[in-house]
């Protein structure tokens, strides 16, 4: 429990429920960042309407009988009734002490534990991942993180588009090539020139298109040679998926994928069990679901096909098998789906649907973690020099050279081994972070010098700050342990800055989080790096008057590098200790 405003909240809480027992259902008791003091909270203004009185009378009475001894310095009236908090320099002290010796550094655990089923990245099999893959997996994998450092369980799931009517093609077009030559292109990872041989000899060859027909009817009667085909299109595709994810640093693996064909046997349920509902009709030959609140262009009810016409199933059909199997079989209380915006409809229709046949219902949710595009420098869909979109392994791969030329340039005496890890750790950290940093649901513009700059919001900056830290205690020549039992003095302007943003690491986190929005905690890790550079050109740490101020000093360091660390971690960024 590092931030203040925690104890304030309660002990605000317990005096106004003694006070106004009728008028604290709902009560907003936040505790906001104040230009004046170090807090402030605003419930006289919302009690004073309950109660019918005077704002500024409310807050009077407030303060009077509010007890924040050792907590507190101050606690003032402002303006109509706002309360000014000034925090106990001791007070901050303890808690920054707690924080050190704090596994979790301050950032508290959940105090009910959920199972949250995180659905992102969802590439297709047979095709190349692009920068359109780049913002559901990095945005996702930031969230798999969050929720474990507070305690939950959390499933990983892939969901990867590996079955349907492109694949009859696919399969001739492996047979035509011979298996071992087939499994030898992909694997060098040249996807998108396997499917697009596909595509092109599909277009230009009736007796081909004859051969792929029947190669899926084939395939969904489970024919057992179209099968091992199938496996292994779908196996050397995740070999490939691997390789991207392990170069981008993100948690996901062949055991995290589940493809649409998982969900094969459970499309009949699916429709009988709306059918049992009564919510399944017949339109123009399809069974389908006129979920409520959904319309066209011509204000006609929207359906949500179930079964087509010829008796095939719809996305629609494997989503909903998705929530049932979800929910039944894994018990995922939250659902998080990484996914374009482009499919807020659809998936509201499928939490509509499922939420009226029964499936989706308290403590169980589904929560559309929506995003925007990734821009080139013309403001349109980010694509490569010959009009493709760009792939992301190949974006990863000039991040990092262009980390390399620009290590290479700022810091010559790296040993070659050492230049080319860091090199690794700022050209990935770099591309995650200009993703991350910006506010999920808008568009953002990739831009190679900004990203990489050293200077402003971005990851070099931060983790040049962590490297600048951890080259202070190699030039103090003890261990950084040994800092931690430190109790820390807080006198300078600058410590008390930087103590005050440090507590703040346990909300910021929960922040981000419950938003869904990483770029929460992008901001307050940018934030805490400025805030540590004032302080370091303020207050003389090696050189600091008195050992015990330089021990002090020490472990603001200390944690702070540790909080620097933890936090882009948990974007998934690596920290290098010197750079």
């Amino acid at each position: 429990m590092p931030d203040p405003a925690t104890v304030v909240v309660e002990r605000v809480a317990e005096l106004v429920a003694r006070l106004y027992p009728a008028a604290t259902d709902g009560l907003d008791l936040a505790v906001r960042p104040s230009e004046h003091a170090d807090a402030q909270v605003n419930v006289a203004m919302g009690l004073a309407k309950r109660v019918g009185r005077k704002p500024r009378d409310v807050a009077e009475d407030l303060v009077a009988q509010l007890h924040l001894a050792g907590v507190c310095s101050a606690v003032e009236v402002a303006g109509p009734g706002f309360l000014n908090l000034t925090y106990e320099n001791d007070y901050l002290a303890e808690l920054l002490h707690a924080a050190a010796n704090d596994p979790h550094l301050g950032v508290h655990q959940a105090t009910t534990t959920e199972t949250v089923l995180i659905d992102y990245s969802a590439p297709n099999v047979a095709k190349e991942m692009h920068v359109g893959h780049l913002r559901s997996t990095v945005i996702g994998d930031a969230l798999v993180r969050m929720s474990e450092a507070v305690g939950h369980r959390v499933i990983r799931e892939n969901h990867v588009g590996d079955w349907g009517t492109p694949f009859g093609m696919l399969i001739e077009h492996l047979i035509d090539l011979g298996e071992v030559d087939a499994a030898r292109e992909l694997s060098v990872g040249d996807l998108d020139g396997f499917y697009k041989q596909a595509r092109q000899k599909f277009e230009a060859s009736p007796p081909f298109q004859e051969r792929a027909r029947a190669r899926v009817v084939l395939l969904q009667g489970g024919d057992t040679d179209t099968i091992r085909l199938w496996r292994l299109l779908v196996a050397e595709s995740s070999r490939y998926f691997d390789t991207v994810y392990r170069k981008l640093g993100v948690r996901l693996t062949s055991d995290d994928l589940q493809g649409e064909s998982a969900y094969n046997d459970a499309l009949p349920t699916v429709v009988e069990r709306l059918r049992r509902a009564n919510l399944l009709e017949t339109s123009n030959g399809a069974e389908v679901v006129f979920p409520p609140g959904f319309t066209n262009r011509d204000n006609a009810p929207l359906p949500l096909i179930i079964r087509k016409q010829d008796g095939g199933y719809n996305y629609a059909t494997t989503d909903l098998a998705c929530v049932i199997d979800r929910v039944e079989r894994l018990g995922a209380t939250l659902m998080l789906y990484v996914v374009g915006m482009p499919q807020a409809q659809h998936l509201s229709m499928i939490e509509t649907v499922a939420t009226a046949a029964g499936w989706l219902k308290p403590p169980f949710r589904m929560v559309h973690v929506s995003f925007g595009n990734v821009l080139g420098s013309d403001r349109k869909m980010l694509k490569s020099r010959v009009g493709d979109a760009v792939k992301l392994v190949e974006l990863l791969d000039e991040a990092v050279s262009r980390a390399d030329a620009s290590i290479a340039e700022k810091s010559p005496e790296l040993p070659t081994a050492d230049r080319a890890n860091v090199a690794r750790m700022i050209g990935i950290g770099a591309v995650k972070y200009a993703d991350l940093s910006n506010d999920r649901v808008k568009d953002y513009v990739f831009d190679w010098d900004r990203m990489l700059s050293f200077d402003g919001n971005t990851a070099p900056y931060l983790q040049y700050a962590h490297a600048r830290i951890c080259s202070i205690f190699r030039r103090w020549g003890r261990s950084r342990v040994e800092v931690r039992g430190v109790m820390p003095t807080i006198a300078h302007q600058k410590e008390r800055a930087l103590a005050l943003w440090l507590l703040q690491y346990d909300s910021a986190v929960w922040d981000a989080l419950e938003r869904h929005s990483p770029h929460r905690l992008c901001t307050y890790l940018y934030e805490l790096s400025t805030r540590y550079t004032a302080f370091y050109e303020h207050c003389p740490v090696l050189k600091a008057e008195t050992d015990e101020l330089r021990e002090s000093r020490l472990a603001l360091c200390d944690l702070s590098a540790r909080i620097l660390e933890h936090g882009l971690q948990l974007l998934g960024i690596e920290s290098p200790e010197q750079m």
